[in-house]
């Protein structure tokens, strides 16, 4: 048995969740991926995996073994790039993805900065703000919302926190109910970005105080936010969206910000790669420079 093969393929069964997408993921047969199972579990002389027909289930021990060799291999990876990453140079391609609107508006104007500075480096940037599967697309880097990852073979880095505001035009605001308060928010229009974790349910703060606010219903939804802005400025309700996205309208009086001692919770931004993409040093310095560049 070569036991770190047999290891690795463990790891990817556990984490992709099926010895098919193991198989596919590391371009062995799921022959071969069930022969490494097993000869992990007889050396052991434990089951890891129970698995039947349609499903599989790891056991306690299959578990606690997980949690051990994963460590182990993260850092004989790290070993590994220690020592390659001095004669390696930067080249190749990158696939990110990032939402519409701030990818646009901030993210977008980052990566071309970053090719400036590493020419030997191409860049396909899918501008997109539906969910989409690293691993099916392949995905180096997906810059999203929320820190918070369904799948364990996922890993995450802040990137940026955005402000966000609560707004709407001067036309909405002089036939609506006065807004003095979060909880006044009932009684208005509320125009929703549908995509978010919270679409229906809006945070402030001020000092000690919190409200959290349930939008019982949305008078307009959208999947993207520059079109959450301009459902704004035609005077459809008020809105909760980043300050980015409106400065220039805030300067010019086109919308007006409401509740400003109120602040709304901020939207923070996350590169999310796959486990395996860290070893790649073009990746890691591409979400480096991005940490680097808006914390400047």
């Amino acid at each position: 048995m070569d036991k770190l093969r047999a290891i690795t393929v463990f790891r990817r069964v556990i984490e992709l969740g099926s010895f098919k997408a193991a198989a596919e993921d590391m371009g062995l047969s799921k022959a071969a991926i069930s022969k490494n199972i097993n000869e992990l579990e007889d050396y052991l002389q434990s089951p890891l995996i129970n698995r039947t027909t349609r499903k599989m289930h790891i056991t306690e021990n299959g578990q606690r073994y997980y949690n051990q060799v994963r460590a182990i291999l993260d850092e004989l990876t790290t070993a590994d790039l220690s020592i390659m990453e001095s004669s390696y140079q930067l080249r190749g391609l990158i696939k990110v993805s990032m939402p519409m609107s701030v990818g646009l508006l901030q993210l977008n104007p980052a990566v071309c900065e970053f090719m400036r500075l590493h020419p030997e480096i191409a860049v396909e940037v899918i501008m997109s703000d539906q969910y989409v599967d690293l691993v099916e697309q392949g995905i180096d880097v997906a810059i999203r919302g929320g820190g918070e990852l369904k799948n364990s073979s996922l890993k995450s880095r802040k990137i940026l926190d955005i402000k966000r505001i609560i707004c709407a035009s001067a036309s909405y605001l002089e036939s609506a109910e006065k807004l003095e308060s979060p909880d006044d928010l009932s009684n208005q229009n509320c125009l929703i970005y549908s995509l978010s974790a919270s679409a229906m349910h809006w945070v402030f703060r001020k000092q000690e105080q919190v409200k959290a606010i349930d939008i019982s219903s949305s008078y307009y939804a959208v999947n993207n936010g520059l079109a959450l802005k301009q459902a704004a400025l035609a005077g459809l309700g008020i809105t909760l969206i980043p300050e980015l996205f409106v400065s220039k309208e805030l300067e010019s009086g086109a919308l007006t910000r409401l509740l400003p001692s109120w602040k709304a919770d901020k939207h923070t931004l996350y590169a999310v790669y796959p486990y395996h993409k860290e070893q790649s040093q073009k990746v890691r310095t591409f979400i480096d420079f991005l940490i680097n560049y808006f914390a400047q």
